[in-house]
């Protein structure tokens, strides 16, 4: 099993903004970062940890529990979930790291862990990816199971629950459109750190995919229903290293149903 153990960032100065949130939508972003250049060294180091073989929790686990079940439900996580740290509570981490599970293993993504997610631990299913020979560094969003695949070395690396277009028709800026996320092959384009704000709100350390329209960026708001304007929203947790672990610009990325 692998997990994380930490990541060195150093980051001098800031970036230059000035972008349109999404297509049709007004210029205007800024960053809580400021103005001027940016250059970034990352270090990230994982080891690989041997963990014994999940044995159920007596009880069905939820959200706000605690205790030693807990903690054995997020040590058998390995990376690829990120459940937060394995402290025995099951708090916003874990709870998001158990959507995405459940998602990927074809169950019903409540968040609960009841008999059929606790069995599915016991024997978890592998994401199948959507494109083998994309990329040794890719990331893969699958809109139908709403999760998103980072591959590093080939490897799967993280697998992050996502809320991605509500399909709802808006206006902003005197445009309107739907709330799609477009599908098809791309690569990043920039990293903003922070929190930006755009005509239609605010998105954190966002990783743009289509020039300076649609990003991958951490949000207080990912529920497990569909509900942006067409990014791809993660959850604040793994958004803080999120940037980390892709190169920008030029990782492909690939969205797909």
């Amino acid at each position: 099993m692998i997990r994380f153990l930490h990541i060195n960032i150093a980051v001098a100065g800031s970036m230059a903004v000035a972008c349109i949130a999404l297509a049709g939508a007004a210029p205007g972003i800024t960053s809580a970062a400021g103005q001027g250049s940016q250059s970034a060294t990352v270090q990230v180091a994982a080891v690989r940890v041997m963990s014994p073989a999940y044995v159920p929790a007596q009880r069905t686990l939820k959200y706000g529990m605690h205790g030693n079940d807990v903690k054995a439900l997020q040590l058998r996580q390995p990376l690829e979930y990120y459940p937060g740290p394995a402290d025995g509570q099951f708090g916003a981490d874990t709870l998001e790291a158990v959507w995405a599970f459940q998602e990927v293993q074809g169950l019903s993504a409540d968040g609960i862990v009841g008999s059929l997610t606790q069995h599915a631990l016991v024997s978890p299913r592998a994401p199948q990816p959507r494109d083998p020979n994309g990329g040794a560094l890719r990331v893969e969003v699958n809109l139908r199971l709403r999760v998103l695949l980072l591959y590093r070395n080939n490897k799967l690396a993280l697998v992050s629950h996502v809320s991605t277009g509500g399909g709802y028709y808006y206006c902003s800026g005197g445009a309107c459109a739907y709330a799609i996320t477009p599908t098809g092959h791309f690569t990043t384009t920039v990293f903003m750190p922070g929190w930006v704000t755009v005509p239609l709100g605010q998105m954190w350390n966002p990783v743009f995919f289509i020039g300076t329209a649609y990003a991958i960026h951490g949000d207080t708001y990912v529920p497990l229903q569909p509900v942006s304007h067409g990014c791809v929203r993660i959850p604040m947790d793994i958004a803080a290293f999120f940037h980390t672990l892709v190169t920008t610009p030029g990782t492909p990325v690939y969205i797909y149903n």
